[in-house]
C-alpha cells in the first residue's frame, strides 16, 4: 500500500489528539480524584455509583435524622414515664401511711397537705412534649392531654365502657353531725350517722350532666337491661341519703349520683352482674371540665357537642407514630395515654382527699364541742347533758370517720400497685424500644461506613496512581509532539 504524506500527516494528528486526550482524562482525575467525570466514560462504574450513592443518602438519612428523632422522643417518653412513676409511688407511700390505725391530728393534715399537692402533678406528666409535639396524645400532637384552664361551657357526650370487674364495695354514710354555733333550749338532739355498704362503679368524671343511659350485656352483646329494676338520679350523695330515709336500696335499684359520678347498685344485680360477667356501658353527658383534668376523647369514644351546629366526633383507636429506622424497619416510637394511665387515678386521689378531709372534720367537730362543754355558760346539767349527746354522735362519726380512711386508704395501695405496674410496663415497653433503636442505629451506621468506602473504591483513584498515569501521558504526548515536527520536516526534495 502507498503511503502518502497526507496519510502521515493525519495519522500523526489522530495519535496527538489521543495523547492529549489522555492528558486531558490524567489532569481532570487529577484535580477531582474521580475515576470518571461523565457516565459515558465507564457506563459500568456509573451505574454503580449511582445506586451506591442512593444507598448512601438513605442510609445518612436514617443516621442523620430519623434515628436522633427516635432516640429524641423515647427519651423524653421514658423520662416523663419516670416521673409519673415517682408521683404514684408518692402516692402509695400516702395510702400506706393513711392504713394505719393511729393517725393523730397533725398525720392527717400531713395526708391532705401531700395528696392535695400530688392530686395536681397526676397528669402533668401526661403533657410532655417532644419538640413542641405532645407525646402521650396519638396522631394530635398538636393537643395537650389535659384541660389547661377550667372550661365551664365545654361539653362531651362520652360512652364508657366497664365491666363486672369494675364493681366495688364503697361505704355510704348519712349526713354527719351538726355542731350548733349556740346551744339553746329548742336545739334538736344530733342524728345518729348511719352508714350502708352497696357495690358500685364510678365513672371516669364527677359532675354529670343529664342524659345518662345504662345497658348490660353478657359476653355475646345479649342485652341484659332486663335485670335491672328501678333507676333513679340524684344531683349529689345527700339527696339520695335524704331520699332514702335510712331504708335499703332495692335489690335490683339502680342511683346514678350525678355530683359524684356514681352508678350504685342494689346487693341482687350487683350479684348477678359479677356472677355472670356482664358488661356495663354507660353514655352520659358532662358539661364543664376542671383544670388538669383529662381529655375524653383520649380514653372514650366521645363527642364533643359544645357546639351543636359543629360536633366533633373522637373514635378510640390505635395510633401508632412510626419511624422508619433502616430499609424496611419501622419502630413505633409513641406511647398512648391509656396505655399508661386511666381517668381513674384523679379520681382516686380526690377520694382519699375527702375521706381525710371528712375525717379531720369529725375530730374538729369532737374538739369544738369539748370546748364548749367547758365554757361557763353551759355549766348546766341540761346543757351538758345535750353536749354530751352530740359528743357520743361526733365520736361515733369520728369513727366511721377513721374506719373509712384507714380501710380506704389500704384498698388503694393495692389499687395504686395496679396503676405502677401498668407505668412500669410502659417504660419497660419503652426501654426494649430503645434498646432495638441502638441495635439497628449501629447496623446501620456500619452500613454506611461499608457504602461510603465502596462508593470510594468504585470512583476514586489514588493521587499517586493519577500522577504516574499523568506523567507517562504527558511524556507520550510531548513525545508525539516531537515525532511530528521531524516527520512535517521531510519531503520528496530531501530525495532528489
Amino acid at each position: 500500500m502507498r503511503v502518502t504524506n497526507n496519510m502521515i500527516t493525519g495519522n500523526t494528528k489522530y495519535n496527538i489528539n489521543g495523547n492529549k486526550v489522555l492528558v486531558d482524562k490524567y489532569n481532570t482525575q487529577m484535580t477531582t480524584q474521580k475515576k470518571i467525570s461523565k457516565a459515558s466514560e465507564d457506563p459500568v462504574i456509573a451505574i454503580r455509583s449511582l445506586r451506591l450513592a442512593t444507598s448512601l443518602t438513605h442510609a445518612n438519612q436514617y443516621v442523620d435524622n430519623n434515628i436522633p428523632d427516635a432516640e429524641a422522643w423515647l427519651d423524653v417518653t421514658e423520662t416523663a414515664l419516670t416521673n409519673m412513676k415517682d408521683i404514684l409511688t408518692d402516692v402509695r407511700t400516702q395510702c400506706v401511711n393513711g392504713a394505719t390505725d393511729t393517725l393523730t391530728a397533725d398525720d392527717r393534715q400531713t395526708l391532705l397537705k401531700n395528696l392535695t399537692a400530688l392530686g395536681k402533678q397526676v397528669y402533668t406528666e401526661g403533657n410532655a412534649d417532644y419538640a413542641g409535639r405532645t407525646i402521650f396524645t396519638g396522631y394530635r400532637t398538636d393537643s395537650k392531654l389535659t384541660f389547661m384552664e377550667n372550661s365551664e361551657d365545654t361539653t362531651y357526650n362520652i360512652t364508657q365502657k366497664l365491666s363486672f370487674e369494675d364493681l366495688e364495695e364503697q361505704r355510704y354514710y348519712s349526713e354527719g353531725v351538726k355542731v350548733p354555733t349556740v346551744l339553746e333550749p329548742n336545739t334538736p338532739d344530733p342524728a345518729n350517722i348511719q352508714k350502708t355498704v352497696y357495690n358500685r362503679v364510678r365513672l371516669a368524671y364527677k359532675g354529670i350532666s343529664d342524659g345518662l343511659d345504662l345497658s348490660l350485656t353478657d359476653a355475646e352483646g345479649t342485652n341484659k337491661n332486663g335485670l335491672i329494676g328501678n333507676q333513679n338520679t340524684y344531683d349529689s350523695l345527700d339527696d339520695w341519703q335524704k331520699a332514702m330515709n335510712g331504708n335499703e336500696l332495692g335489690d335490683n335499684d339502680v342511683v346514678f349520683i350525678k355530683d359524684t359520678g356514681e352508678l350504685v347498685f342494689g346487693k341482687e344485680i350487683a350479684k348477678q352482674i359479677a356472677s355472670e360477667k356482664l358488661n356495663i356501658t354507660v353514655n352520659y353527658d358532662k358539661t364543664g371540665f376542671e383544670a388538669e383534668d383529662a381529655r375524653p376523647e383520649y380514653f372514650f369514644d366521645c363527642k364533643n357537642t359544645t357546639d351543636p351546629n359543629n360536633v366533633v366526633i373522637f373514635e378510640k383507636e390505635q395510633q401508632e407514630i412510626n419511624y422508619t429506622i433502616a430499609t424496611g424497619i419501622t419502630l413505633t416510637v409513641n406511647t398512648q395515654a391509656d396505655e399508661v394511665m386511666n381517668t381513674g387515678i384523679k379520681r382516686d386521689v380526690e377520694e382519699m382527699i375527702n375521706v381525710v378531709s371528712n375525717a379531720i372534720n369529725a375530730h374538729e367537730k369532737i374538739d369544738k364541742i369539748e370546748e364548749m362543754m367547758k365554757e361557763a355558760k353551759y355549766a348546766d346539767e341540761e346543757s351538758q347533758k345535750k353536749l354530751r349527746g352530740y359528743l357520743d354522735a361526733a365520736k361515733k362519726e369520728a369513727d366511721y370517720a377513721d374506719d373509712h380512711l384507714q380501710k380506704t386508704f389500704g384498698n388503694y395501695i393495692t389499687r395504686f400497685d395496679t396503676h405502677l405496674q401498668k407505668v412500669n410496663t410502659a417504660i419497660t415497653n419503652v426501654g426494649s424500644s430503645m434498646s432495638r433503636l441502638a441495635l439497628t442505629k449501629n447496623r446501620v451506621e456500619n452500613q454506611q461506613t461499608t457504602f461510603e468506602e465502596l462508593k470510594s473504591r468504585n470512583e476514586d483513584r489514588e493521587i499517586s496512581d493519577i500522577i504516574i498515569d499523568y506523567t507517562a501521558s504527558y511524556n507520550a504526548y510531548q513525545a508525539s509532539l516531537t515525532a511530528a515536527s521531524k516527520i512535517n520536516q521531510q519531503t520528496l526534495l530531501n530525495y532528489i
